[in-house]
């Protein structure tokens, strides 16, 4: 396998995909991800921008609509901090860190009720929600309609793509909107879903494995996979990563080393952790085995970096649609307080040397799902196309 290995505190390997953050650190010991520790170095501020500072700090708590007391108004002033450095840094309260580390990390979940069409009103409908769930907790009850859920209006979505946008790495985060006048609120992914990877033998001995989230056993999985079909003479082995969050980074890793004999799988660059290089091992085990990847827009992070490796080594033909883009890794910072800032501290880069960042892996052919194509076909016409490759 490749040698790759993170340093301690807490490095995420996170997606945010229309609008929502999803993470996933693996399943390591929580001493080796959540040491706490960190060097904390406090920089001098300009005299300037503390006045600047308090000057507004003062209007705005003698001024404002609604009294504000101090607690309030810096809570709100760290959060903007972070929130103003990218669309993935966050401040944590002590509850909301107490929450995240009680969840398994690398988890595929969901939310804790269900969303069902209702062909009278014409919206879709909370549905399975149990009173003492945490959802219910918020006010939500069952027979309220949802009008968005990640920025996306859900009129326009079938029941597929409604589960899809609701799933993501457990502890994560959505937004949901009842009414095109309501202001969204947060809820928590918490509820886990089973994210064995299905494996399936077409026809065409093409063996298509489904992985959702890349986890620890993700790579030795998919070795035990393939060598219990050798005996039927696989002719080519398809990756269907639609809608994979991520996961974590070493399994993405390890998972594509098992094809590369050479060369670098994935760099990170940072100004604080310093540039890190992961590189395959000679291995020669599947050299002659046809490879095919199928990704979509909310492929992301850890299934955007084996993407690229096998794309970009030439080892693995790939298509779908553009993935989302996501290719940074984050670090969680616990304070003194109980709380903890979560924000960006590296960015994932190609073997080519390009960033996954905003830009997303580009498929070798462009062929999102047709509406009037089924799920079974459209894997099957995916795999011929696969066998015609050279």
């Amino acid at each position: 396998m490749a040698k790759a290995h993170w340093r301690s505190a807490v490095l995420f390997t996170t997606l945010m995909c229309a609008g929502h953050l999803t993470w996933g650190a693996g399943k390591a010991p929580a001493s080796d991800d959540f040491d706490g520790e960190f060097e904390a170095t406090y920089q001098e501020v300009p005299v300037e921008s503390i006045q600047q500072f308090v000057q507004i700090y003062g209007i705005v708590k003698d001024n404002y609509v609604k009294e504000k007391n101090d607690d309030e108004l810096f809570q709100q002033a760290i959060k903007g901090l972070l929130s103003g450095l990218d669309r993935y840094s966050r401040y944590l309260s002590p509850e909301d860190y107490k929450q995240l580390l009680q969840y398994t990390e690398g988890d595929l979940a969901t939310v804790d009720f269900d969303l069902r069409f209702d062909a009278a009103l014409q919206h879709w409908v909370i549905h399975n929600l149990k009173p003492d769930a945490d959802s219910a907790k918020l006010g939500l009850k069952n027979g309220v309609t949802v009008y968005k859920v990640e920025d996306q209006e859900l009129k326009k979505l079938n029941q597929d793509q409604v589960k899809h946008v609701l799933d993501g790495a457990i502890g994560s985060t959505l937004s949901l909107q009842l009414s095109a006048n309501s202001l969204p609120m947060n809820l928590v992914r918490n509820t886990k879903i089973e994210t064995d990877i299905e494996s399936r033998l077409l026809n065409n001995q093409v063996l298509v494995l489904h992985i959702k989230v890349f986890q620890q056993d993700t790579a030795n999985e998919v070795k035990r996979l393939i060598e219990s079909h050798a005996s039927s003479k696989l002719k080519a082995v398809l990756f269907d990563l639609r809608n994979n969050p991520g996961g974590l980074l070493s399994a993405a890793v390890e998972s594509a080393d098992l094809f590369l004999n050479q060369g670098v799988i994935v760099s990170t660059k940072s100004r604080s952790e310093g540039d890190q290089q992961f590189q395959a091992l000679p291995s020669f085990e599947f050299q002659n085995l046809k490879v095919g990847i199928l990704i979509n827009s909310r492929s992301a992070s850890a299934a955007e970096v084996f993407t690229a490796a096998m794309k970009e080594h030439g080892r693995a033909w790939v298509a779908g649609e553009k993935s989302y883009g996501k290719g940074v890794v984050q670090k969680l910072f616990p304070l003194s307080n109980g709380a903890a800032l979560q924000m960006t501290v590296s960015q994932y880069y190609t073997p080519n040397g390009r960033m996954i960042e905003g830009t997303g892996i580009q498929p070798n052919l462009s062929y999102p799902i047709p509406h009037d194509m089924r799920e079974e076909s459209y894997i099957e016409h995916v795999a011929d196309l696969l066998l015609l490759q050279k």
